[in-house]
């Protein structure tokens, strides 16, 4: 498998602050048309990664579950838990579920991602799809990812990470409004690159534009 190249950050850039009212409020303008807006935005991301943690079993957790537009798209052999901080977007995944009849579906929680109340080694499998710009702490996030997956269990994080030029001028231009927007336009790859419990065994941009890029890492012992 052919790996992309590795984004690059400006260096010493910070991580613009967010907070979890920031988030939730935030999410509670977007909720009644996320799937209409950034939904579409997302799709291929969403189905590429839905689609790589199709190869794997057992349980899975999708951290940031949001409107749930993943969770129809999960294969049968896979039990899923979704946590989210929003209870407007967890509304609009539990009615989704309702309406589609997916019965794989284990739990959806609201839940703080960098405080999970699951037992250590809980998951096989772990996804994070467009969360990590969301969440007031990504490295707390990443580390609590890692503990609840089980040794030899994958990671797997969607996400779009700042480059240079152009687009890189426009990012650190957005930056300044990141607490309205609940996401950070701004942010390097290394934010999420923390732990040393986790391996990266790829990663490879989404398709078709490759704004954003998919993360494979595999949980160490």
């Amino acid at each position: 498998m052919r790996q992309a190249a590795r984004p690059t950050a400006k260096p010493g850039a910070d991580i613009v602050s967010l907070n979890n009212t920031d988030v939730q409020k935030a999410y509670r303008r977007w909720a009644p048309f996320y799937d209409q807006t950034f939904g579409k935005i997302v799709e291929a991301g969403v189905q590429q990664t839905v689609s790589r943690a199709n190869a794997f079993s057992g349980r899975l957790l999708e951290v940031g579950v949001g409107t749930g537009l993943a969770l129809p798209h999960y294969a049968p052999h896979l039990s899923v838990t979704g946590i989210d901080l929003s209870a407007d977007m967890l509304a609009k995944a539990k009615a989704r579920v309702a309406e589609a009849g997916v019965n794989n579906v284990e739990a959806l929680l609201e839940m703080d991602a960098t405080h999970m109340t699951f037992a250590d080694a809980s998951f096989d499998v772990a996804t994070a799809m467009y969360v990590m710009t969301v969440v007031p702490d990504p490295a707390a996030v990443m580390h609590d990812m890692t503990r609840v997956v089980k040794p030899g269990g994958t990671v797997l994080v969607a996400s779009h990470f700042s480059t240079q030029g152009l687009t890189g001028v426009i990012e650190r231009g957005l930056a300044r409004q990141a607490s309205r927007l609940g996401w950070r336009p701004e942010f390097p790859i290394d934010a999420v690159l923390v732990s040393d419990k986790l391996r990266l065994v790829s990663l490879r941009p989404i398709k078709p534009f490759g704004f954003f890029s998919l993360l494979e890492f595999r949980r160490q012992a």
